[in-house]
């Protein structure tokens, strides 16, 4: 069974976060390492799209969390915390956010993207170049890199795709090289795509 057949039988075909019916897809919650059904949601159109930029949330549509915030399920919970998050300078949104209890393993992932943080406290991955990373990005080494604790070396030009950022460090990413996950330093790599 498909991925988004298995979020369509789990969710009764409708948006995990509106209730909407329209336009459905497969959302995987970032930072994800395997996705599946634990890391993602099905989620209309209008709701990844204001996920995806923040410029364009419209507090109203988020409304909708006052129930889906209940769900059993971790990934709609952690998306619901980061908008509720983001829109924590409206009244009902900071009054969900103190009734929704995570446990404090899906309390961490939902904070892994730094929504909610200020600005000014926000961690910045940046590349050798400058160019902000963010959770899921694509880059290239552009140094043999030795793996620690192995005899491992990722070697110049390697891709590594989907990465993952550290919450506590600006200067470390991970992601798969191969079959391992490794600990990669932002100053050794270059966004692409």
């Amino acid at each position: 069974m498909s991925l988004e057949q298995q979020l369509k039988d789990r969710s009764g075909s409708k948006c995990e976060l509106c209730n909407s019916t329209d336009n459905l897809k497969v959302y995987e919650v970032p930072p994800v390492s395997t996705g599946g059904v634990d890391g993602s949601l099905l989620a209309c159109q209008t709701c990844i799209d204001e996920i995806e930029n923040a410029d364009s949330t419209d507090p109203n549509h988020w409304r909708c969390l006052n129930d889906s915030m209940w769900s059993e399920f971790i990934a709609v919970q952690a998306v619901a915390w980061r908008m509720l998050s983001r829109l924590k300078s409206e009244g009902w949104s900071q009054d969900l956010l103190d009734m929704l209890y995570l446990d404090d393993e899906t309390l961490k992932w939902a904070q892994a993207t730094g929504e909610g943080v200020d600005e000014s406290e926000k961690i910045i991955h940046r590349d050798v170049n400058g160019s902000i990373l963010e959770a899921g990005d694509s880059v290239v080494l552009i140094k043999d890199l030795k793996v620690k604790g192995s005899s491992l070396v990722a070697k110049q030009g390697t891709a590594v795709r989907r990465i993952s950022l550290d919450p506590e460090n600006e200067a470390y990413i991970e992601g798969k090289v191969g079959p391992t996950q490794i600990v990669i330093i932002t100053k050794y790599v270059k966004k692409i795509g």
